[in-house]
């Protein structure tokens, strides 16, 4: 007699938790805070890829002072003992341009452990940057297991849920939905 195996969970795309009015909106105010603190001056807005994409690009175009564009790519596997249950990190891509001496923005789509950031930061930082921070579409902050991130703006505290669209995926899919919305689960 063969074994009945339990339905897998499928997920759905829920109801719209930020539309694309808030996120527009928020992402406007940010670039004005931008221009307000590197007025002057020509900051490299670096993006790991792929989630941050929409948002960096909806984000650069809020930056009324010139500036720059550049993208990593990062890898995280095998939280084992051997890495104290944490997934160890790598490039995939690295930046093209150098950064000593440049003011770099680190531009996420979202920062829940921080454990990615940091890496980030740590490696970025041994390139000798003039300033180093980072900006946030979504932030998890009662999740972090790393402090002291140089997390300078926040667009939105979310709570602990799954989300997709405005660049956030499943499996490669709904990055393209204009609004952010909360992915559901299902046992049908």
């Amino acid at each position: 007699m063969a074994s009945v195996e339990p339905p897998s969970p499928r997920h759905e795309v829920g109801e719209i938790y930020l539309s694309r009015e808030e996120l527009g909106l928020r992402v406007r105010e940010l670039g004005r805070e931008i221009v307000r603190d590197y007025d002057g001056r020509e900051p490299l807005l670096v993006a790991p890829l792929k989630a941050s994409v929409v948002f960096v690009a909806d984000l650069s175009r809020a930056i009324r002072i010139p500036h720059a564009l550049d993208f990593v790519e990062l890898a995280s596997y095998g939280a084992d003992a051997d890495t104290g249950g944490h997934a160890r990190i790598r490039f995939l891509k690295d930046l093209d341009d150098e950064i000593a001496g440049r003011d770099v923005l680190i531009v996420e789509d979202v920062i829940d452990t921080g454990l990615t950031l940091n890496y980030l930061c740590k490696t970025l930082t041994l390139r000798d940057p003039a300033s180093l921070a980072a900006i946030t579409l979504l932030d998890r902050p009662y999740r972090r297991l790393v402090d002291d991130l140089p997390v300078r703006y926040v667009g939105f505290t979310v709570p602990d849920e799954l989300f997709v669209g405005y660049g956030f995926d499943l499996q490669e899919r709904y990055r393209n939905l204009p609004d952010l919305h909360v992915l559901r689960t299902s046992s049908r």
